[in-house]
């Protein structure tokens, strides 16, 4: 019997996450021993500052990276949105999984049904801050990190009116019904993977036991939105996002790029084939950073 063993951050959500691909595995190749290693990384140490003060998306990866090179897991999985955009040659992604919902959503404390603008909103994304402002131009936002659960905490004990979270973690946490309103992709744009998990391996192994996990459209989404951002350079910190929308070969790519240079910021969408998804995201964020560059 093969034995694989996955690396996985120890909050309850990836190891929700990690169990998911677990139980694919074991339903898909039977004669596979599937192990859980969880591992807290820098990321989820750190917390009183923001990410791009200690490093951006590589602290949540860092650990897990080290475990797959000593061998000591087989595969990770990882949210793809935290995953940088340079992903080393000896650990490729193997797997894109079928997308949860790619939402961001608001979320208010316990009970209440109204948001209360005299409080700050969590929220540590500056993705999310900027669009923010054009839905709650009043509105007024303060870091928040640690895992689902200790933010939700915070929330309900009284320390911010709301919180912008990912629809796809709480749904797999079993929270949905702590959501109060869905910002549609138009109105808040996601972050480049947002939704679908990535396996990643080591290069030449054999990853037969995950045959028939990779979602298309879950690979050519992802692969647009991280073409879009890899061109324009973004980490965690950047106001970049982008997220494919795909109905049967078709994608159209939803685009947001700001220029740190002169504070403009522009959305904008493309479409085309899904199969030219890598194609379409260079295409569409030199055309946005052509027109912050034009208004600068």
């Amino acid at each position: 019997m093969r034995k694989v063993i996955i690396g996985s951050r120890e909050s309850k959500l990836a190891v929700i996450q990690s169990e998911m691909v677990k139980a694919y595995i074991e339903e898909h190749a039977p004669m596979t021993q599937v192990e859980i290693l969880t591992m807290k990384t820098t990321g989820d140490k750190i917390l009183d500052k923001t990410l791009d003060k200690i490093g951006g998306k590589g602290l949540f990866v860092k650990e897990l990276d080290k475990a797959l090179l000593e061998k000591k897991s087989d595969i990770s999985v990882h949210s793809l949105k935290d995953m940088p955009m340079e992903v080393p040659s000896e650990l490729p992604l193997v797997a894109f999984s079928k997308r949860e919902d790619p939402r961001d959503v608001l979320v208010l404390p316990q009970g209440e049904t109204e948001l209360d603008l005299t409080k700050p909103i969590g929220c540590s994304s500056q993705r999310r801050i900027l669009q923010l402002k054009s839905i709650y131009p009043n509105a007024v936002c303060k870091s928040v990190r640690g895992n689902v659960q200790t933010r939700l905490s915070k929330l309900d004990s009284g320390e911010y009116s709301a919180l912008i979270l990912a629809a796809a973690g709480l749904k797999r946490l079993g929270l949905e019904n702590r959501i109060s309103r869905y910002f549609e992709p138009e109105e808040m744009i996601p972050a480049a993977g947002q939704g679908i998990l990535a396996v990643q391996g080591r290069a030449g192994e054999d990853v037969s036991y995950l045959e028939g996990f990779q979602d298309e459209d879950g690979f050519y989404a992802a692969t647009g939105e991280r073409a879009f951002v890899k061109y324009l350079d973004g980490g965690c910190s950047s106001p970049i996002a982008a997220h494919g929308i795909i109905e049967e070969d078709t994608m159209t790519l939803l685009g947001l790029y700001y220029d740190e240079e002169t504070g403009n910021y522009k959305k904008g969408s493309i479409t085309g084939k899904k199969q030219e998804a890598s194609k379409m995201g260079v295409t569409l964020a030199k055309q946005l950073q052509e027109m912050c560059r034009k208004d600068g």
